[in-house]
C-alpha cells in the first residue's frame, strides 16, 4: 500500500480514516479504509479493520493546516443492542450520506477526558476531530456518525460545535434490552458492568444509588441501571437541543415501520429520500442480513430471536423490569423520550 505523497493529499483522500488520537503528542493516526471496506466491516475497530496497515501519524495542527473540506456531519447516538449498526449501514447510500460505525477516535477522546485532559483543549480536539471525519467520499454526501456507546459523554459537546449537526436518538425497549444482555451470557453480563464503570466515570449514573447499593446488584440490574441512565442522558438532550434537532425512537418501532422511520430520519438530516430509495433501502442487505454475522436475518428473525430470550429469562426479565419501573419513578426518568422520529 503507497503512503501518500504529502499531508494535504492524505487529509484530502477520505480513505485515509481519522482512526485515533494520541494526546500526548496531539497526533492524529490516519489508515486507508477504502469504502467498500467501510461497508464491510461490522465497526471501525482495530478488531474489525484489516490488520497489518501501518498508520499515518500526522499533528493535529498539521492535519488542519492542510485545510480539510468537511462535509455536513450528522449523528446517530444509541444505548446498544438497538439495531443501531442496521441502521448505519442503511443510511450510507453512495452519494447521499456516508455511514461511520462507531470511529475508535471519538473513545479516544473520552479516556482523554477520563484521564483528566484539558477541557479547553478538549473542545479544539473535538471540532478538529470531527472536521476530519466529515469526509465523505462522493462529493454531496453528508456523513452520519454512529459513535460507539463510549462517546455518549461527549454527544452534547459534538451537537455544541457542531450547531448545524441533528442526531437521531436510539434504543431498544427495555425488556428487549435486558433479553439482549441475558442470552449473551457471561459476556453480556460482564459487557453491561464495563459500562456501568465507565458511565460511573463520566458521571452518567445520578439515580440515587450509593457505590455499595450498585455493587448489591444483579447483573441484569445493572443492565437496567445503565439503559435508565442513558434514557435520562437522552432526555437531557433533547430538552437542551429541541425537537428541530433531536429525535428519538426505538427499535421496535423502527423495525416495526423501516419506511416510515427512513423517510422521517431523512427529513431530520434534511436529505430528504424518495419513496423509491427508501424502499430500495429496506429490501436491501441492511434489514435483510445479521449487521454483524452477514447471514439472512430479517425483522421476523430479530423478533424470535428477542422472543425466545424473553422466554428462557422470562422470570429475571420481568422482575428487573418492574424494579426498572420504580426506580425510573423515583429518580424523574423517563421511560418514554419526548420527540418521537414518527407518531
Amino acid at each position: 500500500m503507497a503512503l501518500p505523497t504529502s499531508i494535504p493529499a492524505a487529509v484530502a483522500d477520505p480513505s485515509w480514516l481519522a482512526h485515533r488520537y494520541d494526546p500526548g503528542h496531539d497526533a492524529v493516526h490516519l489508515v486507508r479504509v477504502p469504502r467498500e471496506t467501510h461497508r464491510r466491516v461490522t465497526f471501525l475497530t482495530d478488531d474489525y479493520l484489516p490488520a497489518g496497515a501501518p498508520p499515518l501519524i500526522v499533528r493535529r495542527a498539521d492535519a488542519m493546516a492542510a485545510r480539510p473540506m468537511p462535509a455536513p456531519i450528522h449523528f446517530i447516538f444509541h444505548s446498544a443492542y438497538c439495531c443501531s449498526t442496521l441502521l448505519a449501514r442503511a443510511v450510507d447510500r453512495p452519494g447521499w450520506a456516508m455511514g461511520l460505525k462507531e470511529p475508535v477516535i471519538l473513545n479516544d477522546l473520552v479516556g482523554w477526558r477520563r484521564r483528566g485532559g484539558a477541557v479547553p483543549d478538549m473542545a479544539r480536539v473535538l471540532d478538529d476531530v470531527l472536521t476530519l471525519l466529515a469526509r465523505p467520499f462522493a462529493p454531496g454526501e453528508a456523513v452520519i456518525v454512529k459513535p460507539s456507546t463510549v462517546a455518549n459523554s461527549i454527544a452534547g459537546a459534538m451537537l455544541t460545535v457542531r450547531p448545524e449537526a441533528r442526531a437521531l436518538l436510539l434504543h431498544a425497549p427495555l425488556r428487549t434490552y435486558l433479553g439482549s444482555i441475558a442470552k449473551k451470557g457471561i459476556d453480556g453480563r460482564l459487557w453491561v458492568r464495563t459500562m456501568l464503570t465507565g458511565m460511573l466515570d463520566d458521571g452518567l449514573i445520578d439515580l440515587g444509588f450509593t457505590p455499595r447499593d450498585l455493587l448489591g446488584l444483579t447483573d441484569l440490574q445493572v443492565a437496567a441501571v445503565t439503559w435508565l441512565a442513558h434514557q435520562k442522558l437522552f432526555a437531557a438532550l433533547v430538552a437542551k437541543f429541541g425537537p428541530d434537532r433531536i429525535r428519538t425512537i426505538d427499535s421496535a418501532m423502527l423495525m416495526a415501520r423501516p419506511g416510515d422511520s427512513l423517510d422521517a430520519l431523512a427529513r431530520l438530516y434534511a436529505r430528504p429520500l424518495d419513496p423509491d430509495a427508501v424502499a430500495e433501502i429496506t429490501a436491501g442487505p441492511a434489514f435483510q442480513t445479521h449487521s454483524k454475522s452477514g447471514d439472512r436475518f430479517d425483522a421476523g428473525d430479530r423478533s424470535a430471536e428477542h422472543r425466545d430470550a424473553a422466554t428462557l429469562h422470562a422470570d429475571e426479565i420481568d422482575k428487573v423490569a418492574r424494579w426498572s419501573d420504580a426506580v425510573a419513578a423515583n429518580a424523574g426518568v423517563p421511560v418514554s423520550l419526548a420527540a418521537p422520529l414518527i407518531g
